[in-house]
């Protein structure tokens, strides 16, 4: 396809084509998983095209086998709603033990009990966002996540002013934002918020959920994004912004469907070995797919996000957090955060699977880079290093213009130099 735009996802996509039968790409509608696919498919099958759902629901009832017919690796698109299809893969895989047979996208986890096999050793999945900074070119990736992690040096130059930064939030990581010259793609997420409220959490599962009632615990966890902030808060949140209490079993079944939809995810607390006899606060950390989505339902303007920096710097580090996310994914990296009952908080911790370990605050302004590097400091002293080791990094990421390492070693990076 011209014009395709590499992902990061790309080289893992195509490490698991070599090694397993087929590959689910998972992830929230328009990040842009079908157009990655189709770089690595030879034939495909788009079972939302509404001329072909009578064929495919024939062929869904009696012989599911026939869609598996095409030249390989075959693509199916949004797999999930003929979920038959999944029995069908494993069970061809299973017989020929061919690998880089199939891939299937799916914007939306399947029905319960809807597949009757995990897929386990023939199926394995790649969990796909919208894009980060780098992967848009706003980012010149001078500095890789890789190389702090090695302790390696570094240093850049940031391009992006803090307007360019402002603009990104709003815009999203949407691909096809993109394409758009005009401010014209700043409503893209406006587009994604109604057709989620509208069709979304209506076709997830075939429960007609309140659309006000999702709208308003939307809001709240926009207000929260970037926080651990309880059930209790999010239902006393929502009474602001509808009249009529959202009980907890609803509130259980919104967040559930909105994880299902690739839109919410959870950062746990981090389980480091500490020193410190302070409890730690267990609750997960919200975090939206994208920072425009929090920007969108709080239907908030250019000029809303310059007078209130405080609220700005959740959602700058809600943008830091979704490219963290993608570039530790990549090297297999997993992330957390740390706050204990005293509220002393570090925004990140990222642990690699081979062991090592660092901590990341974020701050939207070079102003706030001291009082991070104070935080770092004594977080590191938090922890126990005997049992944990020494921490592989600590850094500050900013969005600030340069990226350097400060005499005590502590990095200081810009956004809009950084890169997996």
């Amino acid at each position: 396809m011209k014009n395709y735009m590499p992902r990061i996802v790309d080289k893992t996509l195509q490490n698991k084509l070599e090694y397993m039968g087929a590959v689910l790409i998972e992830g929230c509608k328009w990040c842009g998983k079908s157009t990655t696919a189709r770089q690595f498919a030879k034939s495909y099958i788009e079972f939302q095209d509404p001329d072909k759902k009578t064929q495919y629901d024939k062929t869904n009832q009696t012989k599911p086998s026939l869609f598996l017919e095409g030249e390989k690796p075959r693509l199916f698109d949004e797999w999930q709603m003929y979920p038959v299809v999944w029995d069908s893969i494993r069970m061809d895989v299973d017989h020929t033990g061919l690998k880089g047979q199939y891939i299937l996208t799916g914007s939306a986890r399947p029905v319960e009990d809807s597949i009757m096999h995990t897929g386990t050793g023939r199926i394995t999945k790649v969990l796909m966002r919208p894009m980060s900074l780098y992967e848009s070119k706003e980012s010149d990736g001078s500095v890789s996540l890789n190389d702090i992690i090695n302790g390696k040096d570094v240093s850049g130059v940031s391009k992006l002013d803090f307007d360019s930064l402002i603009n990104a939030m709003i815009r999203g990581g949407w691909p096809e934002t993109l394409n758009i010259e005009t401010d014209n793609k700043y409503k893209v997420s406006k587009e994604y918020i109604q057709s989620l409220l509208n069709e979304g959490i209506k076709t997830l599962d075939g429960i007609e959920r309140n659309t006000s009632k999702m709208r308003a615990v939307l809001k709240s966890i926009s207000r929260n994004i970037s926080t651990s902030t309880s059930k209790s808060t999010i239902l006393e949140d929502t009474k602001s912004e509808f009249t009529n209490d959202i009980s907890r079993p609803t509130l259980d079944d919104y967040l559930n469907t909105l994880e299902k939809l690739y839109i919410l995810e959870y950062i746990p607390a981090t389980n480091l070995n500490l020193r410190s006899k302070t409890p730690l606060r267990v609750a997960p950390k919200l975090e939206l797919v994208d920072p425009s989505l929090a920007i969108a339902t709080l239907n908030l303007k250019r000029e809303d996000l310059i007078k209130d920096l405080n609220f700005t710097g959740f959602i700058f580090e809600n943008m830091c957090m979704r490219d963290l996310k993608i570039y530790a994914d990549a090297s297999e990296a997993r992330l957390s955060y740390y706050r204990d009952k005293n509220d002393f908080e570090v925004d990140c911790i990222l642990e690699t699977a081979d062991g090592k370990w660092g901590a990341i605050e974020i701050k939207l302004g070079a102003g706030e880079i001291p009082e991070a590097v104070e935080n770092l400091t004594k977080f590191k002293e938090k922890v126990d290093t005997d049992k944990y080791g020494n921490p592989s990094f600590l850094m500050v990421l900013t969005g600030a213009d340069y990226s350097y390492v400060r005499d005590d070693g502590i990095y200081v990076v810009s956004i809009g130099n950084l890169k997996d």
